[in-house]
């Protein structure tokens, strides 16, 4: 013990670490009735932390070129010591991150911890939101697998849609006009090194605003959260933070060792495209939604009204904040609670419906 005391003294001395843990053991959670909703964005930081742990593992066999990406993996899920069990929890551990990431999104959107003077907490989740769909779609043509190169040519071919610099995004995201080997590495790029940079910084911005202003208690709830005693960050709410992440470990070590992530055939550029081609799960209520329009509307491409109309979506999304006039008083406007149930609602059937085959 003696030892651990004075390694404690030399850092405390060179770092001021008292304040930290000062403030960690004074700071509380408050209790109701929906505080289980506090623990999906640290369940979100924990398979964050699992896919960087896991890409690292990875990476010391993955090479990002069209010759030698599939039989890198191939040689890590048949040759390399419990590379299949690796590649299978970094590939869980990422559709797990965006679950946890839309759970917490709309758990914070219902409960209104999106008010005042949450706004840059919510601004920063959101686009924390947008980063893990972005390592998705990056990390998904990687394996260079026949049905992830044509699901990022249909994917990559939306972004040609935009008015005036949809071309221009379209050679930037692949490297060219077509999907090869170039775009393989570029995806690579913003897979290991622009996307985890970015995201790092915004993570510890996001986290810090948490640390600042505290757990939110939902309206209507303030007097059964003042009649209950709050739990103490450090241990308490630590101690349960860390009962959930060993349940998502289980879930996830479950899903990796039973239903190991398959591979496929090596991608072919010049063969027809499989049928029912069809992005990530957490894409599909975009997909099928753009599937479902016609042709044309008003004279108009339908495809680049759809994409219109989720950008929108997107900005009424992010700009919640500023638009709820009521939530910067405490009340909540009814219109927008209402609009949170409608887009989950939407979200969740039309993913399900696609992933059961409903759409043809």
């Amino acid at each position: 013990m003696r030892i651990f005391d004075r390694l404690w003294q030399a850092l405390d001395g060179r770092l001021e670490l008292a304040p930290l843990v000062d403030f960690a053991t004074h700071k509380v959670v408050p209790q109701h009735r929906h505080s289980w909703a506090y623990y999906f964005g640290g369940l979100t930081l924990f398979f964050f932390i699992v896919q960087v742990a896991t890409g690292i593992l990875l990476l010391l066999y993955y090479r990002p070129t069209s010759e030698a990406a599939f039989e890198s993996v191939q040689f890590i899920v048949t040759r390399v010591p419990f590379g299949w069990l690796i590649r299978s929890v970094h590939s869980w551990s990422a559709n797990l991150m965006v679950l946890a990431a839309f759970a917490h999104m709309f758990s914070v959107y219902l409960l209104g911890s999106y008010a005042k003077p949450r706004e840059l907490t919510w601004w920063s989740g959101f686009a924390l939101l947008v980063l893990a769909m972005g390592f998705g779609f990056s990390g998904y043509l990687l394996p260079w697998n026949e049905l992830a190169f044509f699901a990022t040519r249909v994917g990559t071919d939306m972004v040609s849609k935009v008015p005036l610099i949809g071309g221009w995004l379209l050679k930037f995201l692949r490297g060219g006009e077509e999907v090869t080997g170039a775009t393989l590495t570029r995806f690579f790029g913003f897979h290991v090194a622009v996307l985890p940079m970015i995201t790092t910084t915004l993570l510890a911005t996001h986290l810090a605003f948490i640390q600042r202003q505290g757990m939110h208690v939902p309206e209507g709830l303030e007097e059964e959260a003042a009649t209950r005693r709050p739990l103490r960050f450090a241990p308490n709410f630590m101690m349960r933070e860390g009962v959930v992440w060993l349940a998502g470990l289980a879930a996830l070590a479950a899903l990796a060792a039973f239903f190991p992530w398959e591979l496929g055939s090596k991608a072919d550029p010049f063969a027809s495209a499989p049928a029912g081609i069809k992005p990530e799960w957490y894409f599909l209520f975009m997909f099928e939604a753009l599937k479902l329009l016609p042709a044309h509307v008003l004279g108009i491409e339908g495809e680049l009204v759809g994409l219109g109309a989720f950008s929108l979506a997107g900005l009424v999304w992010f700009l919640v904040p500023v638009l709820d006039r009521g939530s910067r008083i405490g009340h909540r406007s009814r219109a927008f609670l209402a609009l949170g149930w409608l887009a989950l609602a939407y979200i969740v059937v039309f993913t399900l419906a696609s992933m059961a085959g409903a759409f043809k």
